[in-house]
């Protein structure tokens, strides 16, 4: 999983897997890597005879590092991103898509309890209902990541999940493709995520992620399950805010109940709230003068799914679009920064103290609460919306 098409596939960080300790030393030459992880594969129980056919074909890939370091497209605010990414063809499709699969979307509504929509825009981002998966040796990627320093310690468990799915048959290290960060099928799941919650769905006796909905549907829907998604509850909903809320109960880190919401003034623009001993946050994408919405505990999960603040506000939103919700209200928020006026942003907060993760120019959810801190010190609305006069009063 963890990424987005815009005609192409770009990946982003991270597996929904848990973190592991680094296992082989990264670095160096790749030969001596290979066999390192060769070694320890063998010390993990696997024969000798399986570990040199599945590693035989191991190559270094360029093109996957160069992939890992261009995420550029993140660095777009809310509004400019999720209008490329929700188009009117890609709106219609997913509700033909629906339709189609509306039986599949029952059978994973009442076993996982994941709401139809929430799929259909995984479905849509990730590989464009399943027309571009990657082309990716996936293989090739995961040793080339297991190998490269930034982030061994979460793509080398994916190396031996995947020779644990060749010792059963379901890959093949010559000819599996996907994702650069070496995830695979419709929905884009990785090894290791197979192994843990891979879903035969169509009965077939196998789980194929690549050509069959059925299982990479219910597949995405029992790791969604797995991680902490709590069923037949409501995940983003798009409402307006008082012009004197305090902007600083706003943001993720803040949870009140939906009835303490209502009560400082917080309504929905469409429909009717959920339970309202609902914790939820309200969340200002592009700050208070634009588009609002409640975060409610399930919208928690999808940075488990992926880390991008922006791409899973996105994703949210449009899994509640697909479901009947209207087109949000974009209002008139104060202009975006380039990324470089948000590095030097991000410079100054690390200079007053602030972890804002790696000065890389997206307005990640560290930076968020970082901006939010310091706009509350200065007197300054603290709606974590970056801005000319906050930058400069730093």
């Amino acid at each position: 999983m963890h990424k987005i098409l815009t005609g192409a596939t770009l990946a982003i960080v991270l597996s929904a897997a848990p973190s592991f300790a680094q296992i082989v030393k990264c670095g160096g030459g790749f030969n001596e890597f290979t066999a390192a992880m060769k070694a320890e594969a063998i010390n993990r129980g696997h024969s000798r005879s399986t570990v040199d056919a599945f590693f035989a074909s191991a190559r270094q890939d360029p093109a996957t590092i160069k992939a890992d370091r261009a995420q550029g497209i993140f660095q777009r605010p809310f509004i400019d991103f999720s209008r490329r990414l929700i188009s009117n063809d890609r709106m219609a499709r997913g509700k033909s898509m629906m339709k189609r699969y509306d039986s599949v979307f029952d059978k994973m509504e009442q076993t996982y309890g994941v709401s139809r929509g929430v799929l259909t825009a995984f479905w849509a981002f990730e590989t464009d209902y399943g027309a571009v998966q990657g082309d990716f040796n996936t293989l090739n990627s995961l040793m080339s990541l297991s190998h490269d320093c930034r982030r061994p310690e979460l793509f080398q468990p994916q190396v031996f999940a995947a020779l644990q799915l060749f010792e059963k048959g379901s890959f093949n290290p010559k000819t599996s493709k996907g994702a650069w960060a070496g995830e695979i099928g419709m929905v884009q799941m990785l090894p290791g995520d197979i192994i843990e919650a891979g879903v035969d769905a169509d009965g077939n006796g196998s789980v194929d992620l690549r050509t069959s909905p059925a299982d990479a549907l219910l597949s995405g829907a029992n790791m969604l399950r797995k991680l902490g998604w709590r069923a037949g509850e409501p995940w983003l909903q798009e409402v307006t805010v008082p012009q004197d809320l305090d902007w600083s109960k706003t943001g993720l880190n803040t949870k009140l109940s939906v009835a303490e919401w209502v009560g400082l003034g917080v309504k929905p623009r469409d429909g009717s709230f959920g339970a309202s001993d609902l914790p939820a946050s309200i969340l200002l994408p592009q700050g208070r003068k634009g588009p609002a919405f409640m975060a409610y505990p399930n919208f928690n999960v999808y940075f488990e799914w992926n880390k991008s603040f922006v791409y899973v506000t996105t994703a949210a939103y449009f899994a509640t679009r697909l479901e009947g919700a209207p087109v949000y209200n974009a209002g008139n928020p104060d202009p975006a920064f380039s990324g470089q006026q948000m590095k030097a942003l991000q410079e100054k907060l690390q200079a007053r103290g602030h972890d804002v993760g790696k000065v890389d120019g997206i307005l990640g959810a560290m930076t968020r609460a970082a901006i939010q801190k310091e706009q509350i010190r200065l007197g300054l609305p603290a709606d974590a919306w970056p801005t000319a006069q906050l930058l400069k009063a730093l």
